[in-house]
């Protein structure tokens, strides 16, 4: 089947179907409703390669995960699917592993022409390496976001999030209040660990106790607690940096015989959908996890559209969901 059979089909033009095929906007819903329905009943496949040669672009985003089983993570790059595909993109999801030579090989698809820019959520310590890779191709980090290297991005405030669970936890009488923080190689785990410590300076409560999972996994959360746990003097509050790490501290907290929120409070981070179904429902600092993805796609068909336009920093806004856990 041919694009003009297509438009025959539809009863459109052969330009309209190849607006429709690229995902210009100027078109009827209605119009695009039956090019698309008539594509779908002839079965037509659009020659992609022959489209990449004509316009020089491929129409596919680059994404680039450490950690794609984190479900933070995967709700973001659910925003950025639903976004990109609104706008007549795909995206390539790798899932790097945090590791250089993984995305060095992922990051040649840009020099072919195969991608046209690329979405990255890794580690901030790796961001020059991958500034230097991507060179002046289109680029914004999302959730991950250095304003010091050149690149659009979009995140939320870590450091004022922290300072509002440590607020939280204050107000509801705790006095040795621990963190359980991510990878420190990460940008965000060190925002979050200076308004944790920020905060409680603020109000004037020496007790610290930071512990750190190197895996965002019930089980390091876990392992965490069990270190805090094991101090001369415990916890009265926790402060997880994310709603998975929050599961494990409170996993084994029980296992010590600690009752949730009496003898220890627990406060995630991120609003996963499940942490409203936990026993007891957790408290968590929600993250706009979609419309990170959402913003992120905006901001980088933005620089695919304006090459050399100025470098976009957006923070969105965290919001503080207080449930029984604390």
């Amino acid at each position: 089947m041919s694009i003009e059979k297509v438009a025959r089909l539809a009863g459109v033009s052969t330009a309209t179907v190849s607006r429709v095929l690229n995902g210009y906007e100027g078109v009827r819903p209605a119009t695009r409703d039956r090019v698309l329905a008539a594509i779908a009943a002839s079965q037509y496949q659009p020659n992609l390669l022959a489209r990449q040669l004509r316009t020089s672009q491929s129409r596919m985003l680059l994404v680039l995960v450490s950690n794609i089983i984190n479900p933070f993570c995967s709700r973001v790059v659910r925003g950025i699917e639903a976004e990109a595909e609104a706008h007549g993109y795909h995206i390539l999801l790798c899932n790097s592993d945090s590791q250089a030579q993984r995305e060095s090989a992922y990051l040649t698809l840009l020099s072919g022409k195969v991608v046209d820019g690329v979405i990255t959520m890794d580690a901030v310590s790796n961001l020059p390496g991958l500034r230097q890779m991507i060179g002046a191709s289109p680029w914004v980090q999302c959730a991950e976001g250095n304003p010091e290297v050149a690149g659009s991005s979009v995140t939320i405030d870590n450091q004022q999030a922290a300072r509002e669970a440590v607020a939280h936890l204050t107000r509801r009488g705790r006095r040795r209040i621990a963190m359980i923080n991510g990878d420190p190689r990460y940008l965000y785990a060190q925002q979050r660990e200076m308004g944790y410590r920020a905060a409680l300076t603020a109000e004037n409560l020496p007790w610290t106790g930071v512990e750190y999972a190197n895996e965002v996994e019930c089980e390091a959360g876990y392992a965490a607690m069990e270190r805090l746990l094991a101090r001369g003097e415990p916890p009265d509050a926790v402060f997880a940096v994310s709603d998975v790490l929050a599961v494990g501290a409170i996993h084994c907290a029980r296992q010590h015989q600690l009752r949730i929120p009496e003898d220890i409070a627990v406060l995630g981070f991120d609003g996963l959908p499940w942490s409203a179904m936990l026993s007891p429902p957790l408290s968590t600092l929600e993250q706009p996890m979609h419309q990170l993805g959402v913003r992120s796609v905006q901001l980088l068909l933005q620089r695919i559209k304006e090459p050399h336009g100025p470098h976009v920093h957006e923070q969105l806004h965290c919001k503080l969901v207080v449930r029984a856990s604390s």
